[in-house]
């Protein structure tokens, strides 16, 4: 089946197959019809020509939840030497520190943006690396981006620094340029003596300006290691009733299950919104030389959502140190985490984890068909479960406001020049 060309004008598309949720259905897909008048959908199908799209695929544009665009495409030029956490963290420290300008970071942002948009995203959170001096690049710099973008992709962006770093009294000025930014209060948490203190000033900060947060935690397969678990009691113990999401989470997945899923249990309690990153995350983790990885890294998913605990799915990063791959694709992350996650025999709407859940946690615009909703979507040539991810979908349509965009993707060449290794 090739997918028909389809005009820039009012239109009735009928016989697509949409994620079974969004129409009331238990089903993975179910069928539907859409019309598109002014740009936007409507339920007025008066005088609209009609198109049969014959059982063809069709999303809203995807969300986001958790990349860091300012990290990505530096793998050519600043590889991981070791393919390990800890050689993502030197690799990308020693980049920073050599190559990043504003020029460099805005080039590879905006490189990632036109794959992203090509592909079909529609909102998208990145995480900045903020700890002086770089938030005095990155958070002007986003502030532009985000202005320039804003008719393409939404765009949110949280600080990233060390739970170490929330100590020391320069965090309060890099919380005022996410205040400034509107943006999100992140940072990483890991096992040290002082984690409850820096949980305090952490949630003190985002009280006294009205931050919602985002926290990286437990990337690591240490069974030993559960920050979630203080995260979440901390967030009880405050009644922190903002929006919360936490990132990675890996070690969920090897600590003792009565452990795993007691604190899951307290996650639930605290409403905190997970997003899981297969992809980064079966990269790096378990990584030896010399030995096949035994654990794939991903999360306690489907435990989570047994619990009603909100669950995205997401990128995380691209063609850098922390993950060589990826394009910001969220079909291949969605094929991907469909994979190792073993999403596929479950009766949860797993779409809903990469279009209604990121939206809700992020606090971006739900995406769907509704009248009178800017009409955005992604139609892929491919009618049922197995043809969708059987496929790249490299052919797919994207389409921005009722009309069909070029999703022709931007050339590595394009970044040939910041690419060069001194």
């Amino acid at each position: 089946m090739a997918l028909p060309k389809l005009p820039g004008g009012p239109v009735r598309l009928t016989n697509l197959s949409v994620p079974g949720y969004l129409v009331g259905a238990s089903t993975p897909f179910a069928p539907a019809s859409v019309a598109i008048r002014d740009g936007k959908f409507t339920a007025d199908t008066t005088g609209l020509p009609q198109i049969d799209m014959r059982g063809a695929i069709a999303f809203p544009r995807f969300v986001e939840a958790h990349t860091h665009l300012d990290k990505g495409h530096i793998t050519p030029r600043m590889p991981n030497p070791t393919g390990t956490f800890e050689g993502a963290l030197g690799a990308v420290g020693a980049d920073a520190a050599a190559r990043w300008t504003t020029e460099d970071v805005r080039a590879r942002m905006t490189f990632a943006l036109k794959s992203a948009y090509a592909h079909g995203t529609g909102a998208i959170r990145t995480h900045l690396d903020s700890q002086p001096p770089k938030d005095g690049i990155a958070w002007p710099l986003f502030a532009e981006v985000r202005a320039e973008w804003a008719d393409r992709i939404a765009l949110q962006a949280s600080c990233l620094v060390t739970c170490l770093y929330l100590t020391d009294p320069a965090f309060q000025g890099t919380a005022d340029w996410v205040a400034k930014t509107g943006g999100i209060l992140g940072a990483v948490t890991y096992p040290n003596p002082d984690l409850q203190a820096q949980l305090d000033i952490f949630f003190d900060t985002a009280d006294a300006r009205g931050l919602h947060t985002d926290i990286h935690v437990d990337e690591t397969m240490d069974p030993t290691v559960n920050t979630l678990r203080d995260i979440a009691k901390t967030v009880l113990a405050r009644g922190y009733d903002r929006k919360l999401q936490v990132g990675h989470v890996c070690s969920l997945s090897t600590m003792p299950e009565k452990e795993a899923l007691e604190t899951l249990d307290l996650v639930a309690e605290a409403g905190i919104d997970v997003v899981s990153l297969p992809m980064c995350n079966l990269y790096l983790q378990d990584r030896h030389a010399g030995r096949t990885p035994r654990n794939r890294g991903i999360t306690l998913v489907h435990e989570m959502v047994e619990r009603g605990i909100n669950v995205s799915f997401a990128s995380d990063n691209t063609r850098d140190p922390f993950y060589a791959y990826g394009d910001l694709d969220m079909i291949e992350v969605m094929r991907e985490a469909m994979r190792i996650g073993h999403l596929d025999h479950s009766d949860y709407p797993w779409f809903r984890s990469f279009l209604a859940n990121p939206a809700a946690a992020c606090g971006f615009d739900t995406p769907d068909f509704a009248p009178g909703k800017r009409a955005d979507m992604v139609i892929c040539n491919a009618r049922n479960w197995t043809e969708l991810f059987s496929r790249p979908q490299h052919d797919r349509l994207v389409m921005v406001g009722g009309a069909c965009i070029d999703t022709t993707l931007p050339d590595y060449e394009d970044l040939d020049d910041i690419m060069r290794i001194a």
